[in-house]
């Protein structure tokens, strides 16, 4: 894998460090920052607020004021105007679940991480031809899994992946001793019944147990 431009460096080291990602679907803005501050205390790293519900661009600044330590993107991003207005609300990154040509030629000039969603060899031919070398594998899972995920790494040794979907606490370290993931994405960590509940400590619990399981200090 070919070394990363300049914009990805904090991102990688974060990533490094916690490789899981947690994927969050907030529901009020007001549970971002505990929420925020839970996982940054259970060791994470990294954390991705999607844009599914009204006030996630909120909870993404509310999340970044909360624990600034943490790196908080956006993902569910579509199109350049959601772009636009994550990186407004102090997004760190972005994900996307997929990528049309109108929003690569808008993150290109972006000046934080991009991941765009891929799910084919042709779509990370696209990725690639348009500049981006880390990409997102989703739906990871129902794609065929690691088993899937290697095969179509294999041609590609220059990109690094951050699989995402249906991914588990038992099925993580299948993905992650792969060549070329660098991250994953999961919602395993925080789903959307506990932060409902406002359930930190046990969310806090789960971010712990995640990180140990890929033996990963906190």
């Amino acid at each position: 894998m070919t070394e990363p431009d300049a914009r990805f460096q904090a991102f990688l080291e974060a990533v490094r460090r916690a490789p899981i990602i947690p994927v969050l679907t907030i529901e009020r803005p007001a549970q971002a920052a505990p929420l925020a501050r839970a996982l940054a205390a259970g060791g994470i790293a990294a954390i991705e607020i999607t844009l599914r519900r009204p006030g996630a661009l909120e909870a993404i600044a509310a999340a970044a004021e909360a624990a600034p330590d943490l790196l908080v993107g956006a993902g569910t991003v579509r199109d350049r105007d959601q772009l636009e207005s994550a990186a407004a609300a102090g997004a760190r990154f972005a994900v996307s679940p997929g990528a049309t040509p109108a929003l690569l030629d808008a993150a290109r000039g972006w000046a934080q991480p991009f991941l765009p969603g891929v799910a084919s060899a042709s779509e990370v031919m696209a990725a690639l031809a348009q500049g981006f070398r880390r990409l997102k594998f989703f739906p990871a899972a129902p794609l065929g899994g690691p088993t899937a995920l290697k095969a179509l790494a294999a041609p590609f040794p220059e990109v690094g992946f951050c699989p995402t979907g249906g991914i588990t606490r038992d099925t993580a370290a299948d993905y992650l001793r792969l060549d070329g993931v660098f991250c994953l994405g999961g919602s395993w960590i925080a789903p959307e019944k506990l932060i409902e509940a406002e359930a930190w400590s046990e969310i806090e619990g789960l971010a712990r147990d995640g990180l140990e399981a890929l033996k990963v200090p906190s």
